[in-house]
């Protein structure tokens, strides 16, 4: 039998004040949250899989907390990752309002999945609490059916584990809520307190010869750490050559790469032996030139700081010889901790002068939250998590490749030179780990 003719059952003007009275009810006992629709980046297309997704957008939009007694969910829990927090909510926003404040916007974007109701995946921030809450499940018939139709979507959430996704709403609490969560990446950048080394040179002596450089014969092999090297004694009067080597590995061996000289001596009168004493490996032959007018040992008045590669060293040339070759060392800490020669040089005058010519670049600017910022070498793009212009401290996530010391890392008003680079920093607010463990 048909129903009967003389009951509406739900006509529209009943319909309308139904969602009406619900529009006023959420007003009245809601709260003001801001609505992020996620818009899919990259995704696989066969098992469709997400790949990178952002939120550039937020919308605000009053909700009901169906959750009034708290928060569900289990809480903080510990588990052998850490404190991880387990936080649930169910908010209930009206059907109507949505489509007049969220879809009305994002109907023409194709980067939007669906975009006539909420959808699993978007987010929600509460300013009551500082939270982002994801959307695990959308309710679209909650209540069933009042007068034949649906006013309300009933949004079970959890609290959002932040896995590198994009979050630039230019809202800044939103924005701001998120930028210490995900894996991270720590840049030191050269500071303005940065400083190139100051060195100092002259003549080894006028007395006799020094040794201008070591020539290998035969490297040798299996040598399991750096041999010391000993060059023969200078006669009497004289000072004795100083020099280290450096292997390189071939295969399962190491032979003996190169020796550089650290102090070239004097007063030598003929070329004397070269040999190095090790606990492992064997086969070294080398031989040492001498001649007059090499250079001395080589000081540092500076050592300079923050040097991400080893700076280039510059001597003046020989006015009647050979010019002299040298190389530079730092510490783990950027700085230049001693000059070795590859050759001294031969013929020389004085006075001499020699320079670090490894400028460390010191540029000025300011990177800004969210920007993509661009390796000048490795071609290397990350987001701007953080940067702190008095340390010079730059955190960035969302790493598309490998950043390599010594690059310049240009954003859109800021270009700095890495000198430090610290990866995979995780910043989680619910891991304690280390607290737990102190």
């Amino acid at each position: 039998m048909a129903l009967n003719s003389y009951f509406l059952n739900g006509n529209r003007s009943e319909q309308g004040l139904v969602q009406d009275l619900i529009n006023e009810l959420i007003r009245m006992g809601g709260q003001d949250v801001i609505y992020l629709p996620r818009k899919f980046i990259t995704d696989k297309t066969i098992i469709k899989e997400l790949l990178v997704s952002k939120f550039d957008s937020g919308f605000s939009i009053e909700a009901y907390i169906l959750t009034y007694d708290g928060f569900g969910g289990q809480g903080d829990i510990l588990s052998k990752f850490g404190v991880r927090s387990t936080d649930e909510i169910t908010f209930v926003i009206s059907k109507e309002r949505y489509e007049q404040s969220i879809t009305s916007f994002i109907s023409n974007n194709s980067n939007i999945k669906l975009t006539t109701r909420p959808q699993e995946g978007d987010l929600i921030y509460l300013p009551i609490d500082n939270g982002l809450f994801e959307i695990k499940y959308v309710d679209v018939k909650k209540p069933f059916y009042q007068l034949n139709n649906l006013y309300t979507y009933q949004l079970k959430c959890e609290l959002f584990e932040y896995e590198d996704e994009i979050i630039d709403t230019g809202i800044d609490t939103v924005d701001q809520s998120v930028k210490d969560f995900g894996y991270i990446q720590t840049l030191y950048m050269v500071s303005q307190n940065a400083s190139n080394a100051a060195l100092t040179v002259g003549l080894s002596t006028s007395s006799g010869k020094s040794v201008q450089y070591v020539d290998i014969l035969n490297g040798g092999y299996g040598f399991k750490s750096i041999p010391k090297v000993q060059i023969g004694s200078a006669p009497d009067g004289g000072k004795t050559a100083t020099a280290v080597a450096v292997l390189k590995t071939l295969g399962n061996q190491s032979t003996i790469d190169k020796i550089l000289i650290i102090d070239p001596g004097y007063g030598y009168t003929e070329a004397p032996n070269v040999k190095v004493i090790s606990n492992s490996g064997s086969g070294f032959i080398g031989t040492c030139g001498i001649n007059t007018g090499v250079l001395g040992r080589i000081g540092i008045t500076s050592t300079g700081s923050e040097y991400s590669s080893p700076p280039v060293i510059t001597i003046s040339e020989s006015p009647h010889g050979e010019d002299a070759e040298a190389i530079s060392v730092l510490s783990t800490s950027g700085i230049v901790t001693s000059i070795r020669y590859l050759n001294a040089g031969s013929g020389y005058i004085e006075p001499v002068t020699i320079s670090a010519e490894n400028s460390v670049e010191i540029t000025t600017g300011t990177y800004s939250f969210n920007e993509m910022v661009t390796g000048e070498i490795t071609n290397t793009q990350a987001y701007v998590k953080e940067w702190d212009s008095s340390s010079r401290i730059l955190k960035v996530s969302i790493v598309d490749g490998s950043f390599a010391v010594g690059e310049t890392v240009i954003g859109i008003g800021a270009s700095y030179k890495i000198y430090e680079i610290e990866t995979d920093d995780l910043y989680n607010a619910f891991a304690s780990n280390k607290e737990i463990e102190e």
